[in-house]
């Protein structure tokens, strides 16, 4: 038994040693053009580019660029990458383009008009430049610090009116209503389509956002967003043509009976719009296994299923309040951080700001949701960016590596894998980044990719640990729950018991599963894992912040 135990270490060391040698690079980013292949987007050389973008509102009644009276404008683009996001969502208000005593207001006058002289100071202060530039040009600068950052821009037609969105009553809603001509809203595409022509980071733009109201249906949906597409196009043939749904972003579904006929291929990205606060309170008053699982099959029936059918899918909007202090959304993150990563979609995070000039009637109104703090100047939630940092880079897609497909072991609620540091040290959550390579095979083990090793559990408390024996009880996992996170396993005498993390250390534990269904003041958010796909041992951005901003800001659990 001794020289049984021993050979098996020296082979462990070997397969150590030779998955360290052969840990794969991502290749670097070449955005412009891009195009599309399946469900991907990719560049020119047909490699995949994952789009992980932050949204940047300038769509507010003083149609600009929310927080430049804060912070100089290649501030604000260095902090976005130095947060490891490659991409932003630029919103706009359709009467930029479309009305010329709007867009020809310099900046100093839009705030003037709103009575915001606090806003012109620290405009003086920290964008001297622009204070006296027409409000489009004013957004151009924008696009073009955030080039000098190397950050790509998707243009987003946010509503018509500037000012707050949305309600399905505030005229901005759908074709026909009383801010949203049809006519005028191709006239304004087409003008931004050919100002950004030759803007090398401008990389997309979306025709409209949150499609909603009364008047909305499935006829004129089609019929002007084929308008608007081809104009797009037609202007701007390099960009991405990026089409929303209806009922805010939520509904998609109707494109699988019939698709969007367009004369042009290869540029075609559909996005959708998914929040905590879409279900109401549900994740707060419902069993989060139940209520994650019924939310996925609406989110996959109404759009995700797009994936499959060879479309990509740019999930637009999503975010939560990052104080952590709220239920709902973050057990709503942990459902979104599951399906982010097994589908591994496009992304934007709601949103940048820390605070508004100007929000329904309120001067500086802080926005929680926002990856900054009031005064722009540090990171509201540092341990939420160490989570999203893992959806930055991709798990799958054409021209990562030329490794074969494998699996890695997910952990939504903290956004790490499961790794293991040392031979014999204990399984514990890392960066994906260190993840090893694992199968999933029909038998229902998980094997260490090229060895003889599988992932077991001992019983209740006890480390999850690698063995060699993965015929005999413990060494079989299958997914349960609605959520289809729980990972279970048989143990010899009958009991089961779910992998878990020991929340002093991040070890890998099993423990007796939990939150099953029913119980809606239990947590299971520690036992949910996902064995997700992937081409590549992830590369996970290194942040690389300026001085003035503050990378070790409150930590709140999220």
């Amino acid at each position: 038994m001794g020289r049984f135990s021993f050979f098996f270490f020296f082979l462990f060391l070997f397969f150590t040693f030779v998955s360290v040698l052969h840990l794969p690079f991502l290749k670097p980013v070449r955005a412009q053009p891009l195009y599309t292949n399946s469900r991907w987007i990719v560049d020119e050389d047909g490699g995949r580019v994952k789009l992980a973008c932050v949204n940047w509102p300038t769509h507010l009644e003083a149609v600009v660029a929310e927080g430049l009276s804060k912070q100089p404008v290649g501030m604000i683009s260095k902090m976005i990458a130095s947060m490891g996001f490659n991409c932003v969502r630029l919103t706009w208000p359709l009467f930029l383009a479309t009305n010329q005593s709007l867009a020809s207001l310099t900046v100093r006058q839009s705030f003037q008009r709103l009575g915001l002289l606090e806003s012109i100071a620290g405009f003086q202060a920290n964008n001297p430049s622009m204070l006296d530039l027409p409000l489009i040009s004013a957004y151009q600068a924008v696009v073009s610090g955030l080039g000098d950052n190397n950050v790509m821009v998707i243009l987003d037609n946010h509503l018509s009116k500037p000012g707050w969105c949305c309600s399905s009553f505030d005229g901005n809603g759908f074709f026909g209503d009383q801010y949203f001509d049809p006519d005028l809203w191709v006239e304004g595409l087409t003008r931004m389509a050919s100002l950004f022509r030759g803007v090398a980071n401008v990389v997309g733009m979306s025709l409209r956002n949150e499609l909603r109201g009364p008047k909305q249906n499935v006829k004129d949906w089609y019929k002007y967003m084929q308008k608007g597409a081809e104009a797009v196009h037609s202007a701007n043939p390099d960009v991405l043509v990026i089409v929303s749904g209806l009922n805010y972003d939520a509904d998609l579904s109707f494109v699988l009976k019939q698709e969007l006929e367009l004369t042009f291929t290869g540029k075609l990205v559909f996005e959708m719009h998914w929040y905590g606060f879409t279900d109401g309170r549900a994740w707060e008053s419902g069993n989060p296994n139940q209520v994650c699982g019924r939310v996925v099959s609406r989110i996959m029936g109404r759009g995700g299923v797009l994936l499959e059918k060879g479309w990509p899918l740019f999930i637009s909007e999503f975010g939560v309040d990052q104080r952590g202090t709220n239920v709902n959304d973050n057990r709503y993150l942990n459902c979104f951080f599951g399906l982010a990563a097994e589908l591994d979609f496009d992304w934007a995070l709601w949103t940048l700001i820390g605070s508004y000039y100007t929000r329904e009637g309120v001067i500086g109104m802080e926005e929680f949701y926002g990856m900054l703090n009031w005064n722009w100047c540090g990171i509201r939630n540092s341990s939420f960016l160490d989570r999203i940092s893992a959806l930055q880079s991709p798990f799958q897609g054409p021209g990562l590596s030329d490794a074969q497909r494998h699996k890695a072991i997910f952990h939504p609620a903290t956004g790490l894998c499961v790794v293991r540091k040392t031979v014999f040290g204990p399984l514990t959550l890392g960066p994906c980044m260190e993840s090893d390579s694992w199968t999933y095979t029909s038998q229902k083990t998980l094997m260490m990719k090229g060895t003889y090793f599988c992932l077991q559990a001992d019983g209740p408390g006890k480390p999850g640990k690698l063995g060699i024996v993965c015929t005999e009880p413990g060494s079989n996992w299958e997914t349960i729950s609605d959520s289809k996170m729980h990972l279970v396993t048989k143990l010899d005498d009958g009991t089961t018991v779910c992998l878990d993390i020991d929340s002093s250390n991040n070890n890998i534990v099993t423990n007796a599963c939990k939150c099953l269904n029913g119980d809606n003041r239990c947590d299971p958010a520690s036992q949910w894992f996902k064995i997700v796909n992937a081409t590549n041992i992830l590369t996970r951005p290194v942040i690389q912040v300026s001085s003035n901003l503050d990378v070790n800001g409150p930590k709140h659990d999220i």
